[in-house]
């Protein structure tokens, strides 16, 4: 198992140590998800932003349902869909909807 050490402003760690306890977790753990998650999606699993506007924060949304589609289309398998199927499938719902 490997040892990491970083530093840490003392009012941030204490912070984050309360956080974590009242989610049911040590500090160790709370790291460790994070740097699972980041792997997992080869991503920061969180948007760095310095905006908070509401345009911002729709854009953050935005990205946030495009990445769940994307996910939902591994999983179910329409990720390899050319664009000639979809546009058969919004054909079809189309044709359905008159």
């Amino acid at each position: 198992m490997a040892q990491i050490n970083i530093s840490m402003d003392d009012n941030l760690k204490e912070q984050g140590e309360i956080l974590f306890k009242a989610l049911g977790l040590n500090f160790t753990s709370a790291v460790n998800a994070f740097v699972s998650q980041a792997v997992r999606k080869q991503a920061i699993p969180f948007i760095l932003e310095l905006d908070n506007s509401e345009e911002m924060q729709a854009r953050k949304r935005f990205a946030e349902n495009m990445r769940s589609i994307q996910e939902d289309s591994v999983i179910n398998g329409t990720d390899k869909m050319t664009m000639d199927e979809i546009d058969e499938i919004i054909q079809e719902v189309r044709r359905g909807n008159k």
